[in-house]
């Protein structure tokens, strides 16, 4: 298969058109044309991915997050997201991503992250479409097989997604048991709104800032920050996986290694 039909085969499980208005998913760079023999999965193309990606002589490099986010004035090797472009260009590496359209698509982001916990009666946090005439949307909420404490469900958010650690908020207001919650990867803060509204006892995210967890904690729900990577990292096995299984072994698939940007000493 050549990098064109890569884009077809990615585009049916995640549609450019339910990608939010801000993003820039889809074909970044390379050549449609080229024949695609290895593929490297990532969550982020950063220096050590795209280093593995030219050391390994991968033909793609697919990704969650995108590279470019804004319309780059210059490409060059002097800027730290330029230079990852000419790096790919100059190996002959094509360079796909698939951001907020991944996160809404049915079976995709939202529904991997809420299967992980379990989540019964899951339904979208935050309506951004539909697809066969179904709601779709960014996080899911739901309810848990049975009611825990906080810090139980702590406990499973860790367990489920593999993670170190993760931070709470609302110990101290939130002490009943807990069977109503939302999750949403990734940036969550401005997903409080909608899991309060939804009536969520907790909420499962990443990137939290203080005032939004103490503030969503004032309002007597609690809040997991699992951190960003530490949710979405989920991408790479499911995406690994759905290669391998559509290339009719005509790929190879790498991968990436873990790599947690915080860490707890």
């Amino acid at each position: 298969m050549n990098c064109r039909q890569w884009i077809r085969q990615f585009d049916m499980l995640a549609p450019k058109e339910y990608a939010c208005g801000w993003d820039n998913p889809g074909f970044q760079a390379g050549r449609a044309d080229k024949e695609i023999k290895r593929i490297l999965v990532a969550l982020d193309a950063t220096d050590e991915v795209v280093e593995q990606a030219v050391s390994w002589q991968a033909d793609l490099l697919v990704t969650h997050h995108p590279l470019i986010f804004k319309p780059l004035k210059l490409v060059n090797d002097e800027n730290f997201i330029s230079r990852r472009i000419v790096s790919l260009i100059q190996a002959d590496i094509c360079y796909f991503a698939m951001h907020t359209n991944f996160d809404a698509a049915p079976g995709c982001m939202a529904d991997l992250a809420a299967g992980r916990l379990g989540l019964l009666d899951g339904e979208p946090l935050e309506v951004t479409g539909e697809a066969d005439g179904l709601p779709i949307g960014i996080g899911k909420k739901g309810r848990l097989p049975a009611p825990v404490s906080l810090k139980e469900l702590a406990l499973q958010v860790k367990q489920a997604f593999g993670l170190p650690f993760v931070t709470v908020y609302g110990s101290e207001q939130v002490r009943e048991p807990i069977e109503r919650i939302a999750v949403s990867p990734g940036a969550g803060g401005s997903m409080i709104e909608y899991a309060v509204e939804a009536g969520a006892q907790a909420l499962v995210t990443g990137d939290i800032g203080h005032h939004s967890g103490i503030d969503a904690a004032a309002r007597h729900m609690a809040v997991i920050d699992a951190g960003h990577y530490g949710l979405e990292h989920i991408f790479i096995p499911f995406m690994a996986e759905y290669i391998r299984r559509h290339s009719g072994g005509t790929a190879e698939v790498m991968e990436a290694a873990p790599a947690f940007p915080a860490q707890v000493f």
